[in-house]
């Protein structure tokens, strides 16, 4: 799996990352809370990451339907 990568200019999420292999987003909170949401193709990372993206905003209109839950890491 790859390190957590720094999120710079969001309001509630401070660092990410994506495992390939098992297709999962991981986020980390402001509040040093982890999440993850899995069904995440390649293709969904991307589009999560993708520059002028809310990553907030996108939390709230997709991932949050996929399955997911806390991530004690």
């Amino acid at each position: 799996m790859t390190d957590w990568i720094p999120v710079y200019g969001s309001t509630r999420i401070v660092a990410e990352k994506y495992d390939p292999e098992t297709e999962t987003i991981y986020v980390r909170f402001l509040n040093g809370v982890e999440w993850w949401y899995s069904a995440c193709p390649p293709s969904v990372w991307d589009a999560f990451v993708a520059p002028g993206q809310s990553r907030g905003q996108y939390i709230h209109q997709v991932l949050n339907y996929k399955p997911n839950g806390r991530y004690a890491g």
